[in-house]
């Protein structure tokens, strides 16, 4: 298997433990300032990007725009959980070379753009964004009195680690 794929891989299985933690009202609690987001929709946010990746189309473009968005998944750890296993279980059947050239279609803030890619750039990307997203996570998790026991859920691998003194 390719080194980017189990990367991803290995990075998504931490929202296993995260969601085997939580009940769905910690899930899909939005109380905490100042966004108002829950976990629930930060791992739907997350999960749905890799959704829109198996969604190539015929001119070999993906359009990350395109997210199902389900209430559903972003409320329920029962309904994540599936949807978490199913990103995986695509993941890990998935033929694609990591060189191969794409289109991905985003809106940076003025409209969508379309912007050449490689599938390697973009699982990079996304791995990255899943990380960006398990920092917040992690953040939202403090605010409620929790905490996930994973030292390194939200830390992206190159984030130096504090050595102590001796």
């Amino acid at each position: 298997m390719n080194i980017i794929i189990k990367s991803t891989i290995e990075t998504l299985q931490k929202s296993r433990n995260l969601l085997s933690s939580l009940s769905d009202e910690e899930f899909c609690n939005h109380s905490i300032p100042p966004y108002h987001s829950s976990i629930g929709s930060h791992l739907r946010h997350i999960l749905d990007f890799y959704d829109c990746i198996f969604n190539r189309d015929l001119n070999n473009q993906i359009d990350l725009t395109a997210r199902s968005r389900s209430k559903e998944v972003e409320s329920s750890c029962s309904c994540a959980k599936a949807y978490l296993n199913s990103i995986i279980d695509r993941l890990n059947t998935l033929e694609v070379e990591m060189q191969d050239k794409i289109v991905v279609i985003d809106d940076l803030g003025l409209g969508k753009v379309e912007i050449p890619y490689t599938f390697g750039g973009l699982f990079a990307q996304a791995t990255s964004h899943t990380i960006h997203h398990y920092a917040i996570i992690n953040y939202i998790l403090d605010r409620q009195g929790f905490s996930i026991n994973d030292e390194n859920f939200g830390y992206n691998p190159t984030t130096p680690k504090e050595v102590p003194l001796n």
